[in-house]
C-alpha cells in the first residue's frame, strides 16, 4: 500500500515449541495507525504469533524461533532488546479479563506505580485520560475507589485496555477480548477501538469474522500456522484470492 508508514516488519519468521513448528515463515508488514485483523480456526498460531511480538513467547520452556520480527525498524530479538521496555510499547490485553483485586482507580494506576512513578497529578490525569478513551469514564467515575470486581465483563474489559493505555503503549494486542461478552459490551469495545486507532496501531486476533469485517482495515487469515492471505479487509471478505480463504469465511471449516 502506498504511501502508508510501515511500523512491524515480519520476514521469514517461524517459531517452534519443542519439535513443534507453531508459525511457519510468515511475511507481511503492519501500518501505522491501522486495526490489523487476524482470523483463522483454533490452533492457526494466531494467539501464537501475537505473543511473538512483544516476546511473551519466551515464558514456555524450549521455544525457537527463525527470521526477523522488526519494530520501528528494530529487530525485537536482538540480545540488546530491553524486553520491560518492548512489553510497554506493545500493550497486550487477553481474552478474559484480568482486573486487579484493587479498586478501578489503582487498577489503571498499577502498570505507572510499578514503573516508579510517583507524581500524583500526572498518576491521575493519565487515569482519566486512559478511561475516557475506553469510553469508560461516565460509567465510573463516581466510584473510582470501589472494587473493579464489581463491574460487569464488558466493564472489566474495557478497564483492562485502559490499565494497558495508561502506559503510553503504540502498539495494543487484543487476543479475542470479547469473546465472553455480549453483544452490548463487544460494540462497546469495537466503537473504543475506532477512536483508538488515530493514536495507536491495533492488532486484534478474533474468532468472530464479522468483528473483523465491522473494525479492521485491514485482515489476515492464518491456517496452521501459515499466512494464506493478507488484504484490505473488504477486499478479503469479498473477493478472497485463496479458496481457503474463502471456505473459512464462508463458514464451510473453522
Amino acid at each position: 500500500m502506498m504511501g502508508k508508514e510501515v511500523v512491524i516488519k515480519v520476514k521469514d519468521f517461524s517459531y517452534y515449541v519443542g519439535s513443534s513448528q507453531i508459525l511457519k515463515n510468515l511475511n507481511f508488514e503492519v501500518f501505522k495507525n491501522e486495526i490489523l485483523s487476524i482470523i483463522g480456526p483454533a490452533g492457526s498460531g494466531k494467539s501464537s504469533f501475537l505473543r511473538c511480538l512483544n516476546r511473551m513467547n519466551e515464558i514456555r520452556a524450549e521455544t525457537k524461533i527463525e527470521g526477523t520480527i522488526e519494530i520501528n525498524g528494530q529487530n525485537i530479538y536482538f540480545p540488546e532488546v530491553n524486553i520491560t521496555e518492548l512489553r510497554r510499547k506493545v500493550g497486550m490485553v487477553f481474552a478474559l479479563p484480568v482486573p486487579l483485586p484493587r479498586s478501578i482507580f489503582e487498577n489503571v494506576a498499577f502498570g505507572l506505580r510499578m514503573a516508579g512513578v510517583k507524581d500524583k497529578k500526572l498518576i491521575e490525569s493519565r487515569v482519566i485520560d486512559s478511561l475516557q478513551k475506553v469510553a469508560l469514564w461516565n460509567e465510573v467515575k463516581d466510584r473510582l475507589h470501589s472494587s473493579a470486581l464489581k463491574l460487569s465483563g464488558g466493564q472489566q474489559q474495557r478497564l483492562c485496555i485502559a490499565r494497558v493505555l495508561a502506559m503510553r503503549p503504540e502498539f495494543i494486542l487484543l487476543d479475542e477480548p470479547c469473546s465472553g461478552l455480549d453483544p452490548v459490551s463487544t460494540m462497546k469495545i469495537e466503537e473504543s477501538l475506532m477512536e483508538l486507532k488515530n493514536n495507536y496501531t491495533i492488532i486484534l486476533v478474533t474468532n468472530n469474522t464479522k468483528q473483523a469485517a465491522r473494525v479492521s482495515d485491514r485482515t489476515a487469515f492464518f491456517l496452521s500456522g501459515e499466512l494464506i492471505e493478507i488484504d484490505r479487509t473488504d477486499r478479503l471478505f469479498t473477493a478472497p484470492r485463496d479458496r481457503r480463504t474463502n471456505d473459512y469465511i464462508s463458514g464451510r471449516f473453522g
